[in-house]
């Protein structure tokens, strides 16, 4: 557990790096904001890049043991095998719900989001390599889904997670231009059935492929 200094420069660095960019941002930026001196980062983690991982390794397990913690609770209503639409919520529910937050979530979602372009070598490899957390709702899915082959099943739970990965400001930005504006009511819960509807009609679609 990092001391209180440690936390500050935590805080600091997430949301430093989440508006501005992780390379925008140097050591010294951040620990002017946090009141530290030059050599806390060093001191607490040893680098930048292990401060970043450090921050993106908290709050992705924050993110999916709150998305495992909903599946779990689908699961327990519906006796193991709930049905497609609230499988869908456990997943996405928890990323919507923090984009739209007023609070350190939005930012921290915001600094998750930044990995897939900005990441270290480091967070990438954990990006790409840890996919434990989405193993359950793949096994969901097959027993929601019996009649779609496991591949298909994996093909379009990847194309439903890049809806999660494109909420991000700009996109939303360029979304309401397109829309001249007729967009900009959302809000997490309208965000998310629309991207439940999207999801569960695509899942629900006979397989095309043999």
């Amino acid at each position: 557990m990092p001391s209180a200094p440690g936390k500050a420069v935590l805080a600091v660095a997430e949301d430093l790096c989440a508006r501005r960019g992780f390379r925008a941002v140097s050591v010294r930026d951040i620990t002017t904001a946090a009141g530290a001196n030059v050599a806390a980062v060093n001191y607490h983690f040893g680098s930048k890049d292990r401060l970043l991982l450090e921050i993106f390794r908290r709050r992705a397990s924050q993110l999916n043991r709150e998305r495992l913690r909903l599946l779990h609770e689908a699961e327990t209503r519906h006796g193991g095998s709930p049905p497609l639409r609230e499988i869908l919520a456990a997943l996405f529910g928890p990323p919507v719900r923090w984009y739209h937050a007023g609070d350190e979530r939005r930012v921290a979602l915001q600094f998750i989001l930044r990995v897939r372009s900005e990441g270290t070598e480091a967070m990438l490899e954990r990006l790409h390599r840890d996919v434990s957390h989405l193993e359950p709702f793949v096994a969901a899915l097959q027993r929601a889904l019996p009649q779609l082959p496991a591949s298909e099943v994996g093909w379009r739970l990847h194309f439903c997670l890049g809806m999660v990965h494109n909420n991000r400001p700009a996109e939303f930005e360029r979304l309401h231009r397109l829309s001249h504006g007729a967009t900009r009511d959302g809000d997490a819960a309208g965000t998310l059935e629309r991207m439940l509807d999207f999801a569960t009609a695509g899942f629900g679609a006979p397989a095309c492929r043999n």
